[in-house]
């Protein structure tokens, strides 16, 4: 099967990249992988940049009671009004279900600048990762982390109400099973969920995995070890939950408002393509970007890049909506069509 061509913008980083971190993903290189991930981890006093953030953390007990997960709280320290409520990005890291930090700058500097905008808080949700904790270990902490920050609301100064989970990678994936457990398990109203290249489907054989099989910088391999670590031996099998794999889920009805994008030169991109279809299906709101080009992160291997900058736009755009409530507006109804009625 042919590969799809990358950017030529992207093609330095894609180099980059392939020379840094080349061959399969086994359980001998987890450590390295994690190794290099905490190298490159920033101090808290790092991340408030000279005072522009208040940064705290705080260690949120877990849905089980026996462990404990970071999340990490970065509000922008001009706000045009200190004594109201900032609405919550709520963000999920990414690095396969097998690495990644809660801290890392990689996955927060532009979230920053969007929460400095919207005078929003980000909250950065730190996990338990596989293999060591396979499924349900991650999704139960970032859903005890987002009931921690909804019950202290009040004294953080959010607002509960405006809350959008957010997600790169495998933290795409798993907000997106966050939204799945709130709307079946309680929790908060989420505004939004905003899906950046999500892994979504364990069973790693869509037409574009195999189309980019050791082409994309996350290629079949990678992305089948990460499914593998979250999900052992009923990795593929029929009986998958869709909260540890939101592809697997029957009904995609009555979830918050997605925006879902990845390249369309990447492992990823049918299983993100067909989970907006479906959503369009059960009647719900997704806004779907497929960038030309784009390999896996692109927007964060080459930031700079025409394409990038143009990710990001359409998601601020996006999360400028959301917030504002501007998304959820119903359409008319079907018996309003059938008479011929235009929607106010």
């Amino acid at each position: 099967m042919v590969s799809i061509p990358f950017d030529a913008a992207l093609l330095d980083g894609y180099r980059a990249v392939q020379e840094a971190g080349s061959g399969p993903m086994s359980m001998e290189r987890l450590p390295k992988v994690r190794a290099e991930d905490a190298a490159e981890v920033p101090t808290l006093d790092e991340l408030r940049q000279g005072g522009r953030f208040e940064v705290t953390s705080h260690s949120v007990p877990g849905a089980s009671g026996t462990s404990e997960a970071e999340l990490l709280i970065c509000t922008p320290a001009a706000v045009s009004d200190p004594a109201a409520s900032r609405p919550v990005i709520y963000f999920v890291h990414g690095g396969g279900y097998f690495s990644g930090d809660p801290r890392h700058l990689l996955f927060l500097e532009r979230l920053l600048d969007e929460a400095e905008r919207f005078g929003a808080s980000l909250i950065s949700a730190g996990y338990r990762l596989a293999p060591e904790h396979p499924y349900p270990a991650p999704l139960d902490d970032v859903y005890a982390g987002l009931l921690w920050s909804v019950e202290h609301a009040a004294e953080l100064g959010l607002d509960a109400d405006r809350i959008v989970v957010a997600g790169t990678s495998a933290g795409g994936g798993l907000a997106a099973a966050l939204s799945l457990s709130v709307r079946d398990k309680g929790g908060p109203r989420l505004v939004g969920q905003l899906l950046m290249c999500p892994m979504l489907d364990d069973r790693n054989d869509s037409a574009s995995a195999r189309q980019m099989d050791g082409v994309d910088v996350w290629d079949r391999g990678w992305n089948g070890f990460g499914w593998k670590a979250l999900l052992g031996a009923e990795c593929g099998g029929p009986d998958v939950s869709p909260y540890a794999a939101p592809a697997r889920a029957t009904d995609l009805s009555g979830l918050p408002p997605a925006f879902i994008d990845v390249g369309s030169a990447e492992t990823l991109r049918d299983e993100a393509v067909a989970y907006a279809d479906r959503i369009w299906r059960a009647g719900g709101s997704a806004e779907l970007h497929v960038w030309s080009g784009g390999y896996h992160t692109f927007h964060l291997v080459v930031p700079d890049a025409v394409i990038s900058r143009a990710a990001w736009q359409a998601r601020r755009s996006w999360l400028e909506r959301v917030l504002r409530g501007l998304t959820s507006r119903p359409g008319p109804e079907p018996s309003d069509v059938a008479r011929g009625r235009r929607p106010a």
